[in-house]
């Protein structure tokens, strides 16, 4: 049976053996009166704008359970590196974890490299790891940083894909929200202008969308909030104590593959 199954030609194209699964599990359990459970829906409105010397992202504080206001101090906009930062929609547990992964992968990737890690980069690690669990991970992500090429704004959906663009929404009210960037949105922007108009498409979802409320958090990443000028921190005292290390035994063990 092994050799029959080692030898066995695998089949292309893509299985929809669960499908079929899922259809007549469907109709065992519409013959007993009731249905399976559907997904929830969850609401949010998170947006971010490029404007001439940075990026400014910014998302409401409103966390539900169905119907019920869980959190309403919740925040939505996360850590990704000194450089740049991710707003989240979807699953609250989903979009912690994805960027927390992503930010502990990008410290070790600055580490090695010796140089603050690139948007780009950030943005292929969270699109490879949310297409790999096909959608199943409930993160819409807005990724916003600043690195040598200057800003850059990405908008990640649950299943992989991905966009570039000046300016865009996510979330349950991202179609009020990108109303207003459609009708004030303008390139070369000033930082006051930008705060202005992302404050104001999160209060367009947050009064458009009974899954927005509560607060409106802002961030904003410029190239100038990444340098302290010297002196910024006082040094008190320093010392340099040099190491000399002398090897004084070293033995080579094989590891046993057998």
């Amino acid at each position: 049976m092994a050799t029959l199954t080692a030898t066995r030609s695998s089949l292309g194209g893509f299985s929809f053996d669960n499908c079929r699964r899922n259809v007549v599990l469907e109709g065992e359990v519409s013959k007993l009166g009731s249905s399976l459970p559907s997904a929830r829906k969850t609401g949010t409105t998170i947006c971010g704008v490029v404007f001439k010397d940075g990026v400014v992202l910014g998302a409401d504080t409103r966390a539900t359970e169905g119907m019920v206001v869980a959190d309403k101090n919740c925040s939505k906009i996360h850590y990704i590196s000194p450089n740049m930062y991710c707003c989240g929609a979807g699953t609250a547990a989903d979009t912690e974890m994805t960027t927390q992964i992503i930010s502990s992968n990008l410290e070790l990737h600055s580490l090695s490299t010796g140089r603050l890690p690139r948007v780009a980069t950030a943005n292929r690690m969270l699109k490879q790891m949310l297409f790999r669990y096909q959608g199943y991970i409930g993160a819409a992500l807005v990724l916003g940083g600043v690195d040598c090429n200057g800003p850059h704004l990405y908008s990640i959906y649950p299943h992989g894909s991905t966009d570039k663009l000046p300016y865009v929404t996510m979330g349950s009210g991202s179609l009020a929200a990108m109303s207003v960037f459609e009708d004030r949105y303008k390139p070369d922007m000033e930082e006051l202008e930008a705060k202005q108009l992302v404050r104001d498409a999160i209060a367009a979802g947050i009064f458009n969308d009974l899954g927005s409320g509560s607060n409106i958090d802002l961030c904003v990443i410029t190239k100038k909030s990444l340098m302290y000028k010297r002196g910024t921190t006082g040094v008190l005292t320093k010392v340099v104590t040099p190491l000399h290390m002398e090897l004084v035994e070293e033995s080579v063990q094989t590891m046993d593959t057998s």
